[in-house]
């Protein structure tokens, strides 16, 4: 029997509905929330991502904006825009776009950037509270997977659940959350030996390494659920592909992500919840 799809995108729109009527309420109290986004002048992906962002946030009836980096901005610059977003009253969340230009530091930005602010949940400030397991925002894409396990209602406590990646936006705080929701943890990474018999022992396979169709149906054991986080360009295929082998795998997983469709329009559902509830908490 084919696996279940995990229909993030059916979710998505069920979860910006939900938002629309928060964003609603908050205006009432003459606040707007608004997204402001850093990102590279010179990188279409990373353009046309922050454009679907800020559609999606604007049908929300939120605000948003975008500044972008350019081969001649500065560090200076680049700071002096983050302390600026910082201080404005009017702006509650702030996404610095991976990647920014090579010869700025992205890191110093992020390290600048107020963790109440950062709705994509990846400076330093807001990692460290994932691992304390302290209030404050969590890094969408991982977030957004957890939305999905939830809502479909897979089970995760006491599962062998095993992630592909060790990023620290995607597979370090996805293995964290899979923690917090009492899954047994493995991760694992391109240094990791036996990796297909790895996958095979696991109840929940997380792949988010960027190697398109890396995992095959010969690694999953039957009736795992399978997250595909991944998103490739293929010369020849009309549309990206995940790092999930995905007619393959259907035949073997319960329940698998389908790519697009799947986890990337529930990252930017997350996003928007962070920046709707940072709104929401400078109303307080």
């Amino acid at each position: 029997m084919p696996a279940q799809i995990l229909d993030g995108l059916a979710l998505s729109k069920q979860l910006r509905a939900e938002l629309k009527e928060r964003v609603g309420v908050l205006k009432e109290k003459g606040i707007t929330p608004r997204l402001e986004a850093i990102v590279a002048a010179q990188d279409p992906a990373s353009l046309a991502y922050v454009r679907m962002k800020r559609k999606w946030a604007e049908a929300a009836g939120m605000e948003s904006g975008s500044w972008e980096a350019t081969a001649e901005t500065t560090q200076e610059e680049l700071l002096a825009k983050v302390h600026e977003l910082n201080a404005n009253p009017l702006v509650h969340g702030v996404l610095i776009q991976h990647p920014l230009p090579k010869h700025l530091d992205e890191n110093a930005a992020l390290m600048a950037l107020g963790s109440e602010k950062d709705v994509d949940g990846i400076t330093p400030q807001s990692l460290g509270r994932l691992v304390g397991d302290l209030p404050g925002f969590r890094c969408a894409t991982p977030l957004g997977i957890t939305k999905i396990l939830k809502h479909y209602q897979i089970p995760t406590a006491g599962k062998h659940a095993i992630v592909i990646g060790r990023s620290v936006i995607l597979g370090k705080p996805m293995a964290l959350m899979l923690l917090q929701m009492n899954a047994t943890v493995t991760i694992a990474h391109s240094k990791t030996e036996n990796l297909p018999a790895l996958c095979r022992q696991a109840d929940i396979v997380v792949a988010a390494v960027g190697r398109a169709e890396l995992v095959k149906a010969d690694w999953i054991k039957p009736g795992a659920v399978v997250v595909d986080a991944g998103y490739n360009k293929v010369e020849g295929r009309t549309h990206d592909v995940g790092d999930v082998d995905f007619e393959g795998v259907s035949e073997v997983a319960s329940w698998l992500t389908p790519v697009p469709g799947g986890v990337g329009p529930m990252t930017v559902a997350s996003l928007l919840a962070n920046c709707v509830e940072a709104a929401e908490l400078s109303a307080i």
